[in-house]
Protein backbone atom coordinates (compact mmCIF):
# COMPACT_ATOMS: atom_id res chain seq x y z
CA UNK A 1 0.00 0.00 0.00
CA UNK A 2 0.87 3.38 -0.64
CA UNK A 3 1.68 6.26 2.41
CA UNK A 4 -1.32 8.85 1.25
CA UNK A 5 -1.15 11.62 3.63
CA UNK A 6 -4.38 12.94 4.73
CA UNK A 7 -6.00 16.01 3.52
CA UNK A 8 -5.00 19.13 4.24
CA UNK A 9 -8.17 20.84 6.08
CA UNK A 10 -8.37 24.44 6.31
CA UNK A 11 -7.57 24.86 10.28
CA UNK A 12 -4.04 22.75 9.96
CA UNK A 13 -3.43 25.17 6.53
CA UNK A 14 -4.03 27.98 8.92
CA UNK A 15 -1.62 26.26 11.91
CA UNK A 16 1.16 25.19 9.67
CA UNK A 17 4.12 27.20 9.53
CA UNK A 18 3.20 28.17 6.07
CA UNK A 19 0.56 30.30 6.42
CA UNK A 20 1.41 33.99 6.48
CA UNK A 21 -1.45 36.36 8.12
CA UNK A 22 -1.91 39.24 5.85
CA UNK A 23 -3.06 42.58 6.26
CA UNK A 24 -5.85 41.68 3.97
CA UNK A 25 -6.72 38.45 6.53
CA UNK A 26 -6.39 41.10 9.96
CA UNK A 27 -8.43 43.90 7.74
CA UNK A 28 -11.59 41.39 6.73
CA UNK A 29 -11.66 39.88 10.61
CA UNK A 30 -11.42 43.46 11.51
CA UNK A 31 -14.20 44.64 9.18
CA UNK A 32 -16.47 41.86 10.08
CA UNK A 33 -16.09 42.21 14.32
CA UNK A 34 -16.45 46.22 13.87
CA UNK A 35 -19.62 45.76 11.72
CA UNK A 36 -21.07 42.84 13.54
CA UNK A 37 -20.49 44.67 16.57
CA UNK A 38 -21.92 47.45 15.65
CA UNK A 39 -25.32 46.31 14.45
CA UNK A 40 -25.17 43.78 17.47
CA UNK A 41 -25.16 47.02 19.75
CA UNK A 42 -28.27 48.54 17.30
CA UNK A 43 -30.33 45.48 17.77
CA UNK A 44 -30.11 45.07 21.53
CA UNK A 45 -31.43 48.54 21.48
CA UNK A 46 -34.24 47.50 19.68
CA UNK A 47 -35.25 44.43 21.45
CA UNK A 48 -35.13 46.13 24.67
CA UNK A 49 -37.74 48.73 23.27
CA UNK A 50 -39.50 48.56 26.73
CA UNK A 51 -37.02 50.64 28.44
CA UNK A 52 -36.55 53.98 28.75
CA UNK A 53 -33.44 56.32 27.57
CA UNK A 54 -32.81 54.91 24.10
CA UNK A 55 -29.25 54.85 23.32
CA UNK A 56 -26.92 56.02 26.63
CA UNK A 57 -23.29 57.17 26.72
CA UNK A 58 -22.04 53.24 27.27
CA UNK A 59 -23.55 52.28 23.75
CA UNK A 60 -22.76 55.63 22.35
CA UNK A 61 -18.93 54.92 23.22
CA UNK A 62 -19.04 50.76 22.20
CA UNK A 63 -21.04 52.14 18.84
CA UNK A 64 -18.31 54.58 17.95
CA UNK A 65 -15.41 52.10 19.06
CA UNK A 66 -17.12 49.17 16.54
CA UNK A 67 -17.27 52.15 14.14
CA UNK A 68 -13.94 52.67 14.28
CA UNK A 69 -12.90 49.02 14.01
CA UNK A 70 -14.67 48.20 10.58
CA UNK A 71 -12.90 51.71 9.73
CA UNK A 72 -9.58 50.23 10.25
CA UNK A 73 -10.13 47.31 8.98
CA UNK A 74 -11.55 48.92 5.98
CA UNK A 75 -8.48 50.56 5.42
CA UNK A 76 -6.24 47.35 6.00
CA UNK A 77 -7.81 45.18 3.07
CA UNK A 78 -6.03 47.42 0.30
CA UNK A 79 -2.55 46.89 1.23
CA UNK A 80 -3.23 43.56 0.27
CA UNK A 81 -0.37 40.33 0.74
CA UNK A 82 1.73 41.99 2.78
CA UNK A 83 2.34 40.38 6.06
CA UNK A 84 0.74 41.83 9.08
Amino acid sequence: MMDEKPPVTFLRYILSKEFTFTKRHLGIVLLLIGGLGFVGILAIDVLNAGREGGIGPAQTAALGLMFLTALVGLSLIPLGDMPA
